[in-house]
């Protein structure tokens, strides 16, 4: 008996055995993709992971159904990766396999319904909705379900679809469909049998059409020039003639039509000979950091905002490039790939490949699939967290940049890794280099860089001796108690906006929410219009007129009258981005503004629109949230205000000082990035606030110290590891009593500190209300031990039948 280990893409703790044939034993290898079934009827696309000859104890092996690849499609470290992300993060074998697999990669039995053959059909007996899935039927032979959602127009087609199978009339298949299509384009060559002279002189006095000996001149034209295949596309746009006129020569057999396999994405276009020159600051940085690797594994780069941190990172890539080496280099944010990408391309060409979310499921597969052949096209990967999971077997050297981002944490679903920590796990199994890059490192980072964990390179100095912006508060207190005030902008705003727009240079305005505002208020009863599935206000958006909800997405349109007291007095209070906008309209009607948030940046291009517009000074304003704040690159720039520091700074998170500085600090780095002096301007009511008065002096080592002294005392990072349990469940009262259960044998198994239960601010989301509970581990205590002490307790409340239906997900260092 032979039998193979695999891993589902369900979220599920273990591997499952299935039963395979000697040849398949002999055949398969391990990180190959096999159409296994599991449950009644359904298939799944499963990943070997061991192969072996002991029976399974608990269950029959069921045999696979076919084996997928030739080759493996992921490799040994990958399995040796994930296996580590599903016991650190505490999370599931199977989600780690459906995170990290591009989805065209993991298919998924479609369910198939057609007529069982020869069945006689009585059609007066058939109720309506039966009769048209029948006469659907015979003009197709299978339908999907989804299909029939369509002719039926409703959601539920179950039962009519099991009325159906009852009278005999249908049966069901499974059918799997391979998703990936490689991308063909259509070439075009002469026929060979005008391979000689005289008959291309014959051909050429025969053709009658204008058109037609056009194109055959053409096409002769272009040959002699490229060398190459000519593709339909290349012709057409050569000469003045349509698809049509190819067709009848194809027909003709004039032309012969083939198909080449091409890339999706080529930056071949975009190389330029380029000699880079490090500064004298950026040289010295570059030595320290190659020293730094002979004895550390880790190094963090601490340089200031727009020290030219990148051209140190292309150095590193050249050196790393020579050795035949693979190189990842990971972005927070998809917004900053988009301008680094036409950097790097210009200096590498088609050695770098782009993975993140907005590439199609094609184009990520292209990239799958040139990383796990080492390819010449994929030798540099830049790419958002989930670039981390791509099969490098040659991986030399990995970038984090902008180390300190919040959004390297993946918060739903699992896998909730965070992408800079595991990408140095990854890095350790390859023996590569790991260089992490800032302006404002996080504070975990910061310490192991002081206590000899890391290697440390600071850089002080811009690049090309640039000086740091002046950073100026405007007390809003004051502010508004002496009417200097203009809707949200202080007279000094509006002043330094003006001499900004009258040099001809660019304003960036930050203001960390979106909309037009948090709150619609009525200002006779006082009621404010609530998310009927969420503990939290309706958001404003003024473009849309309507009220929407940011965490399930209900909306209303905006009310005209109070619900509660019919009063049409109603009012907004607080202000997002598009009330900026709207207000920099009215204050400068000639200037384009336009602004960067969540809402204009949901197209796979818009990102790259904005940025590119901006950085052709066809913008002169740009109000955005938190985008904005990251590592951008606008040399025009001299003005960034920042609307209001304070939302930052008062967040029930202990993090929120750490946050506000560095946020505040990087919006402050886009200004004055070339030889004219920046501006920052920060609206505030706390000017006297510590951090306030630390982004101002840009005392990083201050706020570290602060910030440290703190986290010392009240037990949390770097000194304690953090573990967040939410437990969600739509019956308030049940949830309160499992969250206590649950606090209650946690802290009797666990002699560390246990925090909770307790309500999160937004203690509702989506009708579910939600419990928390923060486990504190100390360094002293082994975390192995410790996790799986947490997990058991978990499966033991997970027996508990009154407690089975409350959902319980795990956050290891949730911040």
């Amino acid at each position: 008996m032979f039998f193979i280990e695999a891993i589902l893409p369900l979220s599920l703790p273990k591997t499952f055995t299935y039963s395979v044939s000697e040849s398949e034993f002999q055949f398969i290898k391990k990180g190959m993709r096999v159409m296994v079934p599991f449950g009644k009827s359904k298939m799944y696309t499963a990943l070997v992971v061991d192969l072996h000859q002991i029976p399974p104890t608990l269950y029959e092996a069921k045999e696979i159904h076919q084996i997928l690849d030739e080759q493996p499609v992921v490799n040994e470290f990958q399995i040796a990766h994930w296996n580590w992300i599903a016991s650190y993060y505490m999370c599931n074998i199977g989600d780690v396999y459906r995170g990290a697999l591009p989805s065209a990669l993991i298919l998924e039995s479609e369910t198939l319904l057609s007529q069982k053959s020869g069945a006689f059909v009585d059609e007066s007996q058939l109720s309506d909705d039966e009769f048209l899935i029948y006469e659907a039927l015979q003009h197709q032979s299978s339908l999907k379900v989804n299909d029939v959602m369509g002719i039926l127009n409703k959601k539920k087609v179950f039962p009519v679809i099991q009325q159906l199978i009852s009278k005999n009339i249908l049966h069901l298949e499974e059918e799997v469909v391979e998703e990936y299509k490689p991308k063909l384009v259509k070439y075009i060559r002469l026929h060979e049998n005008y391979a000689s002279e005289e008959k291309l002189i014959e051909l050429l006095d025969d053709l009658k059409g204008a058109k037609q000996k056009d194109l055959v001149l053409q096409y002769f034209q272009l040959t002699a020039q490229d060398k190459k295949p000519i593709s339909v596309k290349q012709l057409l746009s050569v000469s003045s003639s349509t698809s049509n006129s190819i067709k009848s020569l194809v027909d003709k057999s004039v032309f012969e039509e083939y198909y080449i396999q091409e890339d999706r994405v080529n930056f071949d276009g975009n190389k330029k000979e380029q000699n880079l020159i490090l500064s004298a600051a950026q040289q010295l940085a570059f030595d320290e950091i190659k020293t730094s690797f002979e004895t550390k594994e880790v190094s963090l780069l601490h340089g200031v905002t727009s020290s030219g941190k990148t051209e140190i990172y292309i150095k590193l890539i050249e050196e790393f490039l020579k050795l035949n080496k693979q190189i990842l280099y990971l972005l927070p944010e998809i917004a900053l790939t988009t301008q680094l990408v036409s950097r790097l391309t210009a200096y590498f060409g088609n050695k770098v490949a782009v993975f993140h979310s907005k590439y199609s499921n094609n184009e990520r597969v292209e990239v799958w699939n040139q990383v796990l052949s080492d390819s010449e096209k994929a030798q540099i990967v830049i790419g958002a967290r989930s670039a981390l999971f791509l099969p490098f077997s040659n991986l030399g050297f990995v970038i984090v940049d902008e180390e300190h981002e919040p959004t390297f944490k993946q918060q739903d679903p699992a896998p909730r890794y965070h992408a800079r920590d595991a990408a140095i796990v990854l890095a350790n199994s390859h023996q590569a280099k790991v260089l992490l890059g800032s302006a404002t490192p996080s504070i975990e980072t910061y310490y192991n860089a002081q206590t000899g964990k890391y290697g440390l390179i600071e850089i002080n100095e811009r690049f090309g001796k640039a000086p740091l912006p002046e950073i100026e508060l405007v007390d809003l207190k004051d502010s508004y108690f002496r009417k200097r005030m203009k809707g949200h902008f202080s007279l000094t705003m509006i002043d330094a906006i003006t001499e900004a727009l009258s040099l001809g240079e660019q304003i960036i305005l930050f203001q960390n929410r979106r909309g037009f505002s948090p709150v619609l208020e009525c200002m006779t009863c006082g009621n404010v219009p609530q998310c009927p599935n969420c503990d939290v206000s309706l958001t404003y958006h003024k473009f849309k007129n309507q009220l929407r909800c940011h965490y399930c997405g209900h909306s209303i349109a905006k009310p005209t009258n109070c619900h509660v007291c019919s009063s049409v007095d109603l009012t907004t209070k607080g202000f997002g981005t598009e009330q900026i906008e709207l207000e920099l309209a009215e204050l400068f009607p000639t200037k384009n503004i336009k602004r960067m948030d969540q809402d204009t940046t949901r197209g796979k291009y818009s990102f790259e629109r904005i940025i590119d517009s901006f950085k052709n000074r066809e913008i002169d304003i740009l109000v955005g949230t938190q985008m904005l704040a990251k590592g951008l690159d606008f040399d025009n720039v001299s003005l960034v205000g920042i609307m209001n520091a304070d939302t930052m700074l008062y967040y029930p998170d202990f993090r929120a000082f750490e946050r506000s500085f560095q946020m505040m600090t990087q919006v402050a780095g886009r200004a004055g990035r070339s030889d004219k002096k920046g501006k920052v301007i920060i609206q505030t009511y706390n000017p006297l606030h510590s951090i306030i008065q630390q982004v101002t002096l840009n005392r990083y080592d201050e706020m570290y110290k602060e910030q440290l002294y703190e986290r010392k005392i009240y037990n949390y990072p770097p000194f304690y590891k953090l573990i967040r349990l939410t437990l969600k469940h739509r019956d308030f009262e049940k949830l309160k009593e499992g969250a206590m259960w649950l606090y209650q044998v946690a802290s009797q198994n666990l002699d560390i500190p246990v925090l909770g239960p307790e309500e999160p601010a937004i203690s509702r989301i989506r009708n579910e209300y939600i419990r928390t509970i923060m486990i504190k581990i100390p360094q002293s205590k082994p975390l192995g031990t410790t996790k799986k002490t947490i997990q058991k307790i978990l499966n033991s409340f997970d027996v508990i039948p009154q407690y089975r239906t409350i959902k319980v997900t795990v956050n290891v260092d949730f911040y």
